[in-house]
Protein backbone atom coordinates (compact mmCIF):
# COMPACT_ATOMS: atom_id res chain seq x y z
CA UNK A 1 0.00 0.00 0.00
CA UNK A 2 1.37 3.40 -1.02
CA UNK A 3 0.88 5.94 1.73
CA UNK A 4 0.07 9.57 0.89
CA UNK A 5 2.85 12.13 1.13
CA UNK A 6 3.06 13.87 4.48
CA UNK A 7 1.99 17.53 4.65
CA UNK A 8 2.78 19.50 7.77
CA UNK A 9 -0.44 19.81 9.78
CA UNK A 10 0.72 22.58 12.13
CA UNK A 11 0.26 25.43 9.68
CA UNK A 12 -2.65 27.84 9.55
CA UNK A 13 -3.49 26.94 5.94
CA UNK A 14 -3.46 23.15 6.46
CA UNK A 15 -5.38 23.42 9.73
CA UNK A 16 -8.07 25.55 8.12
CA UNK A 17 -8.22 23.21 5.13
CA UNK A 18 -8.91 20.18 7.35
CA UNK A 19 -11.42 21.98 9.55
CA UNK A 20 -13.36 23.30 6.57
CA UNK A 21 -13.31 19.98 4.71
CA UNK A 22 -14.90 18.17 7.65
CA UNK A 23 -17.08 21.06 8.82
CA UNK A 24 -15.46 20.92 12.25
CA UNK A 25 -16.53 23.44 14.89
CA UNK A 26 -14.67 23.89 18.17
CA UNK A 27 -16.32 22.76 21.39
CA UNK A 28 -15.54 25.14 24.22
CA UNK A 29 -16.55 22.43 26.70
CA UNK A 30 -13.63 20.28 25.50
CA UNK A 31 -11.08 23.07 25.70
CA UNK A 32 -10.01 22.63 22.07
CA UNK A 33 -7.15 24.87 20.91
CA UNK A 34 -5.01 23.65 17.99
CA UNK A 35 -1.34 24.62 17.69
CA UNK A 36 -0.22 26.15 14.40
CA UNK A 37 3.51 26.69 15.02
CA UNK A 38 5.80 23.83 13.84
CA UNK A 39 8.82 25.25 15.67
CA UNK A 40 7.12 24.99 19.05
CA UNK A 41 6.11 21.40 18.30
CA UNK A 42 9.73 20.54 17.55
CA UNK A 43 10.82 22.11 20.83
CA UNK A 44 8.22 20.09 22.76
CA UNK A 45 9.50 16.87 21.19
CA UNK A 46 13.07 17.92 22.02
CA UNK A 47 12.09 18.32 25.70
CA UNK A 48 10.64 14.79 25.64
CA UNK A 49 13.98 13.36 24.40
CA UNK A 50 12.34 10.84 22.08
CA UNK A 51 13.97 8.28 19.83
CA UNK A 52 12.91 5.36 17.65
CA UNK A 53 13.31 2.89 20.51
CA UNK A 54 10.83 4.83 22.67
CA UNK A 55 7.03 5.04 22.60
CA UNK A 56 4.64 7.89 23.32
CA UNK A 57 1.13 8.27 24.67
CA UNK A 58 -0.58 11.43 23.46
CA UNK A 59 -3.76 12.69 25.10
CA UNK A 60 -6.04 14.80 22.90
CA UNK A 61 -4.34 14.74 19.49
CA UNK A 62 -6.89 17.13 17.96
CA UNK A 63 -6.25 17.10 14.21
CA UNK A 64 -2.81 15.51 14.66
CA UNK A 65 -0.38 18.45 14.61
CA UNK A 66 1.71 17.24 17.56
CA UNK A 67 0.97 13.60 16.72
CA UNK A 68 2.68 13.98 13.36
CA UNK A 69 5.89 15.29 14.92
CA UNK A 70 5.77 12.52 17.53
CA UNK A 71 5.41 9.90 14.78
CA UNK A 72 8.56 11.22 13.15
CA UNK A 73 10.54 11.08 16.39
CA UNK A 74 9.30 7.98 18.25
CA UNK A 75 8.89 4.31 17.48
CA UNK A 76 5.18 4.16 18.25
CA UNK A 77 2.49 6.70 19.18
CA UNK A 78 -0.71 5.83 21.02
CA UNK A 79 -3.09 8.79 20.71
CA UNK A 80 -6.24 9.01 22.85
CA UNK A 81 -9.02 11.29 21.57
CA UNK A 82 -12.32 11.92 23.32
CA UNK A 83 -14.06 13.77 20.46
CA UNK A 84 -15.43 11.30 17.92
CA UNK A 85 -15.79 14.08 15.32
CA UNK A 86 -11.99 14.26 15.09
CA UNK A 87 -11.46 10.59 14.21
CA UNK A 88 -12.02 10.92 10.44
CA UNK A 89 -9.79 14.00 10.36
CA UNK A 90 -7.03 12.10 12.15
CA UNK A 91 -7.46 9.19 9.76
CA UNK A 92 -6.66 11.52 6.87
CA UNK A 93 -4.03 13.76 8.45
CA UNK A 94 -2.03 10.84 9.89
CA UNK A 95 -2.42 8.53 6.90
CA UNK A 96 1.28 8.91 5.95
CA UNK A 97 2.35 7.31 9.24
CA UNK A 98 2.21 3.60 10.06
CA UNK A 99 3.42 3.92 13.66
CA UNK A 100 0.35 5.55 15.21
CA UNK A 101 -2.67 3.99 16.92
CA UNK A 102 -5.74 6.14 17.59
CA UNK A 103 -7.96 5.19 20.53
CA UNK A 104 -11.34 6.84 21.02
CA UNK A 105 -12.16 7.41 24.68
CA UNK A 106 -11.94 9.55 27.79
CA UNK A 107 -8.46 9.20 29.28
CA UNK A 108 -9.91 9.68 32.77
CA UNK A 109 -12.08 6.57 32.32
CA UNK A 110 -9.74 4.30 30.35
CA UNK A 111 -7.63 1.50 31.81
CA UNK A 112 -4.24 2.91 30.89
CA UNK A 113 -2.28 -0.06 32.21
CA UNK A 114 -4.23 -2.30 29.84
CA UNK A 115 -3.80 0.08 26.89
CA UNK A 116 -0.04 0.30 27.39
CA UNK A 117 0.19 -3.48 27.68
CA UNK A 118 -1.86 -3.98 24.51
CA UNK A 119 -0.19 -1.41 22.28
CA UNK A 120 3.24 -0.50 23.68
CA UNK A 121 4.54 -3.65 25.35
CA UNK A 122 7.44 -3.84 22.89
CA UNK A 123 8.89 -0.62 24.30
CA UNK A 124 10.77 -0.33 27.59
CA UNK A 125 10.60 3.48 27.67
CA UNK A 126 7.24 5.22 27.34
CA UNK A 127 6.44 8.89 27.83
CA UNK A 128 3.29 10.98 27.76
CA UNK A 129 3.49 14.02 25.49
CA UNK A 130 0.36 16.12 25.08
CA UNK A 131 -1.33 19.47 24.74
CA UNK A 132 -3.82 19.12 27.59
CA UNK A 133 -7.16 20.92 27.78
CA UNK A 134 -7.00 23.47 30.59
CA UNK A 135 -10.16 22.29 32.31
CA UNK A 136 -8.89 18.75 33.04
CA UNK A 137 -5.17 19.36 33.52
CA UNK A 138 -4.97 18.44 37.21
CA UNK A 139 -7.20 15.31 37.06
CA UNK A 140 -5.24 13.94 34.10
CA UNK A 141 -1.86 14.64 35.69
CA UNK A 142 -2.86 13.00 38.96
CA UNK A 143 -4.32 9.96 37.18
CA UNK A 144 -1.06 9.46 35.27
CA UNK A 145 0.98 9.78 38.47
CA UNK A 146 -1.21 7.96 41.00
CA UNK A 147 -1.74 4.91 38.81
CA UNK A 148 2.03 4.29 38.80
CA UNK A 149 2.16 3.82 35.05
CA UNK A 150 5.53 2.67 33.69
CA UNK A 151 6.43 6.10 32.32
CA UNK A 152 9.80 7.74 31.83
CA UNK A 153 8.48 11.29 31.71
CA UNK A 154 5.37 13.42 31.15
CA UNK A 155 5.74 16.45 28.90
CA UNK A 156 2.54 18.48 28.68
CA UNK A 157 1.52 21.89 27.45
CA UNK A 158 -0.83 23.44 30.00
CA UNK A 159 -1.94 26.83 31.27
CA UNK A 160 1.12 28.88 32.25
CA UNK A 161 -0.16 29.62 35.75
CA UNK A 162 -0.84 25.94 36.45
CA UNK A 163 2.62 24.93 35.25
CA UNK A 164 4.10 27.50 37.66
CA UNK A 165 2.08 25.99 40.51
CA UNK A 166 3.20 22.46 39.71
CA UNK A 167 6.90 23.36 39.62
CA UNK A 168 6.81 25.87 42.50
CA UNK A 169 9.17 25.59 45.46
CA UNK A 170 8.29 25.99 49.16
CA UNK A 171 7.85 29.60 50.23
CA UNK A 172 6.72 30.87 46.84
CA UNK A 173 3.26 32.26 46.15
CA UNK A 174 2.54 29.47 43.65
CA UNK A 175 3.44 26.61 45.99
CA UNK A 176 0.43 24.60 47.11
CA UNK A 177 -1.15 21.17 47.39
CA UNK A 178 -0.81 20.57 43.62
CA UNK A 179 2.94 21.30 43.84
CA UNK A 180 3.33 18.74 46.64
CA UNK A 181 1.13 16.13 44.94
CA UNK A 182 3.01 16.21 41.64
CA UNK A 183 6.50 16.56 43.11
CA UNK A 184 5.83 13.58 45.37
CA UNK A 185 5.92 11.46 42.21
CA UNK A 186 8.11 13.45 39.82
CA UNK A 187 10.76 16.11 39.37
CA UNK A 188 9.07 19.12 37.80
CA UNK A 189 10.34 21.99 35.68
CA UNK A 190 8.80 24.53 33.34
CA UNK A 191 10.66 23.93 30.08
CA UNK A 192 9.27 26.82 28.00
CA UNK A 193 6.41 29.28 27.71
CA UNK A 194 4.08 29.33 24.71
CA UNK A 195 2.21 32.51 23.69
CA UNK A 196 -1.54 32.39 23.14
CA UNK A 197 -1.14 33.64 19.57
CA UNK A 198 0.13 30.30 18.21
CA UNK A 199 -3.23 28.57 18.74
CA UNK A 200 -6.56 28.63 16.98
CA UNK A 201 -8.84 29.57 18.45
CA UNK A 202 -6.64 31.84 20.53
CA UNK A 203 -6.97 31.08 24.28
CA UNK A 204 -7.28 33.85 26.83
CA UNK A 205 -3.97 33.00 28.55
CA UNK A 206 -0.47 31.88 27.65
CA UNK A 207 0.64 28.27 28.00
CA UNK A 208 3.78 26.55 29.23
CA UNK A 209 5.43 23.21 28.64
CA UNK A 210 5.83 21.24 31.85
CA UNK A 211 8.49 18.54 31.99
CA UNK A 212 7.95 15.85 34.64
CA UNK A 213 10.63 13.21 35.14
CA UNK A 214 9.08 10.31 36.99
CA UNK A 215 10.85 9.20 40.17
CA UNK A 216 11.68 5.52 40.73
CA UNK A 217 10.12 5.92 44.17
CA UNK A 218 8.24 8.80 45.83
CA UNK A 219 10.29 11.80 46.92
CA UNK A 220 9.64 11.06 50.61
CA UNK A 221 8.76 7.92 52.56
CA UNK A 222 5.28 8.01 54.07
CA UNK A 223 3.37 5.48 56.14
CA UNK A 224 0.07 6.08 54.37
CA UNK A 225 -0.12 7.97 51.05
CA UNK A 226 -3.81 8.81 51.37
CA UNK A 227 -3.25 10.20 54.84
CA UNK A 228 -0.21 12.14 53.61
CA UNK A 229 -2.28 13.91 50.96
CA UNK A 230 -5.10 14.46 53.43
CA UNK A 231 -2.68 16.25 55.76
CA UNK A 232 -1.28 18.31 52.86
CA UNK A 233 -4.76 19.41 51.77
CA UNK A 234 -5.61 20.36 55.36
CA UNK A 235 -2.48 22.50 55.66
CA UNK A 236 -3.37 24.40 52.48
CA UNK A 237 -7.10 24.63 53.13
CA UNK A 238 -6.87 28.35 53.88
CA UNK A 239 -3.53 29.73 52.73
CA UNK A 240 -3.51 32.74 55.04
CA UNK A 241 -4.08 30.64 58.16
CA UNK A 242 -1.32 29.04 60.23
CA UNK A 243 -0.54 25.33 60.39
CA UNK A 244 -2.17 25.22 63.80
CA UNK A 245 -5.43 26.73 62.61
CA UNK A 246 -5.65 24.71 59.42
CA UNK A 247 -4.92 21.42 61.17
CA UNK A 248 -7.33 22.25 63.97
CA UNK A 249 -10.26 23.10 61.72
CA UNK A 250 -9.61 20.78 58.77
CA UNK A 251 -8.14 17.65 60.32
CA UNK A 252 -8.59 17.38 64.08
CA UNK A 253 -11.69 19.33 65.01
CA UNK A 254 -11.70 22.46 67.19
CA UNK A 255 -12.08 20.46 70.42
CA UNK A 256 -8.59 18.93 69.96
CA UNK A 257 -6.33 21.95 70.42
CA UNK A 258 -3.82 20.18 72.68
CA UNK A 259 -3.44 17.31 70.23
CA UNK A 260 -2.60 19.69 67.40
CA UNK A 261 0.05 21.41 69.52
CA UNK A 262 1.48 18.03 70.56
CA UNK A 263 1.66 16.86 66.95
CA UNK A 264 3.49 19.97 65.78
CA UNK A 265 5.88 19.88 68.74
CA UNK A 266 6.65 16.21 68.07
CA UNK A 267 7.89 17.00 64.56
CA UNK A 268 9.54 20.31 65.46
CA UNK A 269 7.24 22.58 63.47
CA UNK A 270 6.30 26.07 64.60
CA UNK A 271 2.48 26.22 64.89
CA UNK A 272 2.60 29.76 63.44
CA UNK A 273 4.13 28.66 60.13
CA UNK A 274 1.94 28.39 57.05
CA UNK A 275 1.58 25.33 54.83
CA UNK A 276 3.22 27.08 51.88
CA UNK A 277 6.56 27.14 53.77
CA UNK A 278 6.77 23.37 54.36
CA UNK A 279 8.99 21.12 52.27
CA UNK A 280 7.90 17.64 51.15
CA UNK A 281 10.12 16.19 53.88
CA UNK A 282 8.36 18.28 56.55
CA UNK A 283 4.94 17.27 55.24
CA UNK A 284 6.08 13.63 55.40
CA UNK A 285 7.23 13.99 59.02
CA UNK A 286 3.94 15.60 59.93
CA UNK A 287 1.83 12.96 58.19
CA UNK A 288 3.86 10.05 59.58
CA UNK A 289 3.56 11.37 63.14
CA UNK A 290 -0.17 11.88 62.62
CA UNK A 291 -0.42 8.26 61.42
CA UNK A 292 1.46 7.12 64.55
CA UNK A 293 -0.89 9.09 66.81
CA UNK A 294 -3.93 7.59 65.08
CA UNK A 295 -2.59 4.08 65.54
CA UNK A 296 -1.85 4.77 69.23
CA UNK A 297 -5.32 6.23 69.70
CA UNK A 298 -6.92 3.22 68.00
CA UNK A 299 -5.09 0.76 70.25
CA UNK A 300 -6.04 2.82 73.32
CA UNK A 301 -9.56 3.54 72.15
CA UNK A 302 -8.85 7.23 72.10
CA UNK A 303 -10.07 9.65 69.45
CA UNK A 304 -7.69 11.52 67.14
Amino acid sequence: MVRPQARDIATLSRTRELLEKYGFSFKKSLGQNFLIDPNILQRIVSVAQLSRDKAVVEIGPGIGALTEVLCRAAGKVLAIEIDQRLLPILQESLAPYDNVQIVHGDVLKLDLHRLLAEHLSAYEQVSVVANLPYYVTSPILMKLLEERLPLERIVVMIQKEVAARVAAEPGSKDYGSLSVAVQFYAEAEVAMTVPAGVFIPRPNVDSAVLNLRLRERPAVAVEDEQLFFRVVRACFAQRRKTLYNNLLHNLFGKENKEQVISLLQAVGLDPMRRGETLSLAEFARLANEFARLRQAAASGNERV
